[in-house]
């Protein structure tokens, strides 16, 4: 099977009711030799700051999440069941890599405890405040962070668009699997070009 690729709804899709999100592009997941490399993660960087530069220029909110535990790591609960250690308070595994394109007035959503940026986090009230309706959301991993946001914006009545070449998993088999599952009902596919061709 391959995924759902729908026209855009172009028409609902402006400067003023759309938000950038890029999603947990951390040293813990992005650095080499990181705990939780994602492979092809450090691939995505020039193409998110191309994102981030389109939003700029549009007037778009840029939001960086932070996956971020407890120094103790007393919050991961049963996620320690399936990952590593990862993304703790207080170390460089919490810092987004190197080479991205931020800024002091890009927003900041930290102390994000689990994969669901929405959950646990001020996202969803901040994006009601700018009256965001659209979210294009990139960044790592595909079937963890990024599935599991865009599954909660899109029940939240969001609508999402994906840039298939911004979005990174840890094995192509996981991010072929994200992308079906997530083209289905939950988000638009499309690509960086499509998505910086908006408007002019």
């Amino acid at each position: 099977m391959t995924p759902l690729v729908r026209p855009l709804p172009r028409e609902r899709i402006r400067p003023a009711n759309t938000a950038l999100l890029v999603i947990d592009m951390e040293r813990d997941f992005i650095d080499a030799g990181a705990v939780q490399e994602t492979p092809g993660g450090r691939a995505l960087v020039p193409l998110i700051n191309t994102l981030v530069g389109w939003a700029r220029a549009h007037a778009l909110p840029v939001v960086f999440t932070h996956e971020m535990h407890r120094a103790d790591a007393s919050d991961f609960g049963i996620e320690l069941e399936y990952d590593p250690v990862h993304c703790l308070e207080g170390t460089p595994g919490c810092e987004l890599t190197d080479g991205r394109d931020v800024r002091p007035s890009d927003y900041r959503i930290r102390n994000k405890r689990r994969y669901d940026c929405f959950l646990g986090t001020d996202l969803d009230l901040l994006l009601r405040a700018r009256r965001i309706e659209n979210l294009v959301c990139c960044g790592v991993e595909a079937h963890v962070c990024v599935m599991s946001t865009v599954f909660t914006a899109r029940n939240l009545d969001y609508r999402v668009l994906l840039p298939r070449d911004a979005i990174a998993g840890t094995t192509p088999a996981h991010y072929e699997a994200a992308l079906l599952c997530m083209s289905d009902v939950f988000a638009y596919l499309t690509d960086v070009a499509a998505v910086v061709a908006l408007w002019p």
